[in-house]
């Protein structure tokens, strides 16, 4: 099971408030951020891209700030986000510096995942950042969130910021080290299931009830997770973080639970574009284009001969051979009007017709489906 860490071509780590705040004074636990910081130079270094999903600044911001009392304001918490998050990406930076590694901060909400234009956006941005060496370190938005749009959790935003990202591994930090059949802190016979390939009702009723003092939902937040993970084609484990090198002792083999994804990222994402969108126009090909296309190939804009329709940037579209048949569907990266102005013509040109230097695919291999 460790391969499917070790195996990741990317994989994203969240780690919760409780393992990087102390919660007696707000301080950041910088030893133990030192050390996870190592582990993620180690996964680098076996061809791993990792993004980090962190909780933490409204712990450090209530002590920068002087929050006292168990429950705060929503402007409160708004507050100490915006004093607690700079500390935070500082203290991230600072500790991946160790090993020359640069760190970029993202901040999202849940709406940035659901409206299209901004979920590209920030997929575009996440891409970047990684394709440039750079660990991206994403926290909710909470200077800007409110009660109605918040995910409430930063293991659900860690299932879809890995969904985005089109993760392999996802990766939640506890202070539990797996799923057990019963909640082992109040049942000492408590049996860990080590690989869960189906979140069924039995495996649901496993969560219980979230205990008093739960910070965001306990085990069943995660198995939330786990299934967004899962449908995107992400394994995804639920592993001890109290210790130093959490991620490299899963690497050794310690105990944890494994939620099992049956496809690929890939796959996942190539069934739901075939399956689950709505076509909003569609793209002719001329016969050239077809054959690459058929070979594994990008569409590129000098292959088009028509538009069809109205979209935009990221919405679905029909590819058409030279002959009018539907051969494709894919998500195209070019409004309606902005691909008619660059079809026919070669990628470096781009910039030039449409005044901003867009991407060379009309649609990316990735983001297209093929019978």
């Amino acid at each position: 099971m460790t391969e499917r860490l070790a195996g990741a071509r990317r994989a994203v780590v969240k780690i919760g408030s409780a393992l990087l705040v102390e919660s007696q004074d707000g301080r950041i636990r910088r030893s133990w951020l030192h050390a996870l910081a190592d582990d993620v130079a180690g996964l680098r270094e076996r061809g791993c891209e990792v993004l980090i999903v962190t909780s933490g600044a409204i712990a450090v911001g209530r002590r920068l700030l002087g929050l006292k009392g168990d429950g705060l304001r929503l402007e409160e918490s708004q507050a100490a986000a915006a004093s607690g998050q700079i500390h935070l990406a500082h203290a991230y930076r600072e500790a991946l510096a160790r090993h020359e590694i640069g760190v970029a901060q993202v901040l999202l909400t849940l709406d940035d995942t659901e409206d299209r234009r901004r979920y590209l956006n920030a997929l575009n941005t996440l891409n970047t950042l990684l394709r440039m060496g750079v660990v991206p370190v994403v926290n909710e938005n909470d200077t800007v969130a409110t009660g109605e749009i918040r995910f409430g959790d930063n293991d659900r935003l860690a299932a879809r910021v890995a969904m985005m990202a089109s993760a392999d591994a996802l990766v939640l930090l506890s202070d539990i080290d797996g799923l057990y059949d019963r909640d082992p802190r109040t049942a000492p016979g408590a049996v860990m299931i080590p690989e869960v390939r189906a979140i069924t009702p039995e495996i649901e009723a496993m969560a219980g009830r979230p205990r008093p003092g739960d910070s965001s939902g306990g085990m069943r937040t995660k198995l939330i997770a786990a299934r967004i993970a899962t449908q995107a084609g992400c394994h995804m484990a639920i592993a001890d973080g109290r210790i130093d090198r959490p991620l490299r002792a899963l690497l050794d083999g310690a105990p944890c639970t494994w939620f099992v994804a049956r496809d690929s990222p890939t796959t996942a994402r190539k069934r739901w574009i075939a399956g689950a969108l709505k076509p909003a126009g569609a793209v002719a090909v001329d016969a050239g284009a077809r054959a690459a296309l058929e070979n594994g190939r990008s569409l590129l804009p000098a292959g088009v001969t028509g538009i069809e329709g109205r979209f935009e940037r990221g919405d679905a579209v029909v590819v058409k051979g030279p002959d009018g048949r539907e051969i494709g569907r894919g998500l195209v990266a070019y409004s309606c009007a902005d691909a008619r102005s660059i079809a026919g013509h070669k990628s470096g040109e781009i910039e030039t017709l449409l005044g901003y230097r867009g991407r060379e695919e009309l649609i990316h291999r990735d983001d297209l489906v093929m019978p």
